[in-house]
Parts: structure tokens; C-alpha cells; sequence
């Protein structure tokens, strides 16, 4: 059962009190001349999920791949459950993505396996020697989180768009991360099935314990999940806040997000 969304994020207004899992010293990236991220500074804590903001084109989704290392930034110092990105190896960075789930827009599902099967690869390629019990039981954990067990044996393609979003949320959970990266979560749902993938990223939040960052242009997806909300602008930290001031923010620009 998901729980209700004004319950969890009363549990997690004060998770900015915890440890930083996550921190951004004037990070830069650009693509030739475009220069996408200028000056970020950012700060993440345990447990707390940010929801970022921006017009098309302002580096969300980069921001987040900087954080798994899927894109390397230029400049400025990037600390990662408190490894520096820039002084590891190629193994100590494979080690900490482990670590960190991304859930990507498209879902990036394998359509020749069923899901059981989907499932199944991160742990066969990730973790050595797993007992094929120990696989079976963290298979059936996160299907039911997400309220998928009924479809182990199906193919992604037999599934609905929301359905496909569960099962990438339950891949990207079954290796325990301890930070989820969304990208636009939801995505070409319909409202009431992006209001249950709200829910069901707040009920992962509380069970796992996780940090996440939401990359989103759906502002009642940020209104339920956010303890904290940036903006980005010409590539840095406009504004940030709960949801409640930046919709009551001066600046119209800020408070053109929330109309």
C-alpha cells in the first residue's frame, strides 16, 4: 500500500539536518561553446529529495548524469558519499555507482527479457557469485514494492507506460542504492498515473532511506515530492527553496514555473 504524500514529507522536512551525501563546489560543464553548466554549487543531505526545475536546455539532466558519471564536468570539485569524483580510479568508480540508482526517462528496459529477467541483470553483472535464492528473493521484494508481481513473466512490451516505469524504478532499486537520480519520472503519464509514480518515489524514499534527485518538468510531481526545490538558470543555482516560496517568490520569472 502507498502510503499518502502528506504523510512521508511531514517525516522528511527536517532531512537537510542529516549527513551530506552529496556535494557540489562550482562545478562546470560545456559542450564546445555551449556552455551548460557555469557555476553550480548544490548541496545534498541524507534521506532529502531535490527536485530540479529549468527550461529545456539548462542542464538538468546533465547536472544528474555529473553525479554518476556519466558525463565528466570540467571544473570545480564534486563529492560523492564522500569520495572526491575527480581522484578515483576507473574500479573505485564503478564501485560507487553501485551505490547510486538512474532511472532513465525512457525506462531503458530490455524488451527481449521478461521482467524477471531485467531484474535479474544488474545483479548477474554487478554483484559475483549471488545465490540464485538470494536473486529469486530480491527479485520478488522489488516487484512488490512497486506492485509488479504479477508480471514476472511478462515481456516490458506487454506493460503499460506506468507499469514500465515501475519496473524501471524496481531494476534501479534492487541493488540497494543509496542515491536515486530521476529523470523526468513522469513523463508522458497520465494524470493519475504520474500521481501514483509520485507516490510510489516518496514510499521509496522512507523505506530505503535514499536521496534522490528529480529532474522534472511536471510541478505536481514537485509539489509532492520535493523537501527542497532548484531552479536552474544560464547554468547555475537561480533559486532555491521549498515549493511554497518559490511559488510565492518576487521574482516573476521564479513564479512563472508554478502557474
Amino acid at each position: 500500500m502507498i502510503a499518502s504524500a502528506a504523510s512521508i514529507k511531514t517525516e522528511n522536512n527536517n532531512k537537510r539536518n542529516g549527513p551530506v551525501v552529496v556535494e557540489m563546489e562550482h562545478l562546470r560543464k560545456s559542450f564546445g561553446n555551449n556552455h551548460v553548466l557555469r557555476d553550480v554549487n548544490l548541496v545534498i543531505h541524507k534521506g532529502e529529495t531535490i527536485v530540479v526545475l529549468g527550461q529545456s536546455g539548462t542542464g538538468k539532466s546533465v547536472l544528474i548524469k555529473c553525479i554518476v558519471g556519466l558525463d565528466d564536468f570540467d571544473d570545480g570539485r564534486l563529492v560523492i558519499l564522500g569520495q572526491n569524483i575527480s581522484e578515483l580510479n576507473g574500479k573505485e568508480l564503478f564501485d560507487l555507482r553501485k551505490k547510486i540508482g538512474f532511472l532513465f526517462q525512457s525506462g531503458a528496459l530490455y524488451d527481449s527479457l521478461t521482467v524477471r529477467e531485467n531484474l535479474e541483470f544488474p545483479l548477474r553483472r554487478q554483484v559475483h557469485s549471488i545465490p540464485k535464492e538470494t536473486i529469486n528473493s530480491l527479485v520478488k521484494e522489488a516487484l512488490q514494492h512497486v506492485g509488479l508481481s504479477e508480471t514476472i513473466n511478462e515481456k516490458p512490451s506487454e506493460l503499460s507506460g506506468g507499469m514500465r516505469k515501475r519496473l524501471g524504478l524496481a531494476r534501479t532499486l534492487i541493488l540497494k542504492p543509496e542515491i536515486m537520480l530521476y529523470d523526468e519520472p513522469t513523463t508522458g503519464l497520465d494524470p493519475i498515473t504520474s500521481k501514483e509514480i509520485s507516490k510510489l518515489i516518496l514510499e521509496t524514499q522512507k523505506k530505503y532511506d535514499t536521496s534522490s534527485v528529480i529532474i522534472t518538468h511536471d510541478i505536481d510531481c514537485a509539489k509532492r515530492t520535493a523537501n527542497r526545490i532548484i531552479v536552474l538558470k544560464d547554468g547555475i543555482c537561480a533559486a532555491e527553496g521549498s515549493y511554497a516560496d518559490l511559488r510565492n517568490s518576487k521574482d516573476a520569472w521564479i513564479r512563472s514555473f508554478f502557474e
